[in-house]
C-alpha cells in the first residue's frame, strides 16, 4: 500500500460539528419529519418535466403505500 503523504498543515477543528451531529442522531425523527424529508428525496429525484409537484409528494408520502410482490 502507498504512504500517504501529509499536506503539511492540521486539519480544521469540528468538534462543534460533530456535537451537532451527535446531538441530532440522539433526538431523532419525529414521523412528520421523516415524512417530510420523504417527499423532499422524492420531488428531488423526479425527472424536471413529470409532473409532480412538491405537494403530490407529500400525498404520496401519506396516502400510498407499497407492497412487496411475490
Amino acid at each position: 500500500m502507498v504512504e500517504r503523504k501529509s499536506l503539511g498543515f492540521s486539519p480544521p477543528d469540528r468538534s462543534e460539528q460533530r456535537a451537532r451531529v451527535a446531538a441530532s442522531i440522539a433526538k431523532g425523527m419525529s414521523e412528520e419529519e421523516l415524512a417530510e424529508q420523504k417527499a423532499s428525496f422524492i420531488f428531488g429525484n423526479a425527472p424536471q418535466r413529470s409532473g409532480i409537484t412538491k405537494d403530490s409528494a407529500r400525498y404520496a408520502v401519506k396516502h400510498l403505500k407499497l407492497v412487496a410482490s411475490r
